[in-house]
């Protein structure tokens, strides 16, 4: 069983290639299978849909090189805190998570915009000015 949601075009994209980074480093068969089972599940939608056409093939590299290094960071995050090394590189660490997601949701909404989804996800942080 699963539950079906309207959601921006950016957000399912952006599933799509965290599960392309999964299928590739996740070695848990049990888990893999389960990655596999969504990740086509996913891609028969996106083929079945009015989007299937869209030339994102750009954007969709992006969300991938940074959800690729977002996984890299937070791994490396837990290898510190796990060891107790709370040190300059930790905070350097911690602190890019949050620029890399502003990267990764100006390139959702990007392809949120380019393919007029009609959900468009908004981000507001204490002292941010303009939309990432």
């Amino acid at each position: 069983m699963s539950i079906e949601t309207p959601l921006p075009v950016g957000d399912f994209i952006d599933r799509l290639t965290i599960l392309d980074i999964k299928s590739e480093r996740v070695d848990d068969p049990v888990k893999l299978r389960n990655i596999e089972h969504e990740r086509a599940a996913l891609r028969q939608i996106w083929s079945d849909s009015a989007y299937s056409g869209a030339s994102i093939e750009g954007e969709q590299r992006e969300l991938k090189l940074v959800n690729a290094e977002l996984w890299e960071v937070e791994d490396r995050i837990r290898i510190k805190e796990r060891r107790g090394e709370f040190d300059r590189e930790f905070i350097a660490l911690a602190r890019s998570v949050y620029r890399l997601n502003d990267r990764r949701a100006r390139v959702k909404r990007a392809i949120n915009l380019k393919l007029g989804s009609d959900l468009i996800e908004e981000k507001s942080y204490h002292g941010q000015g303009a939309s990432p």
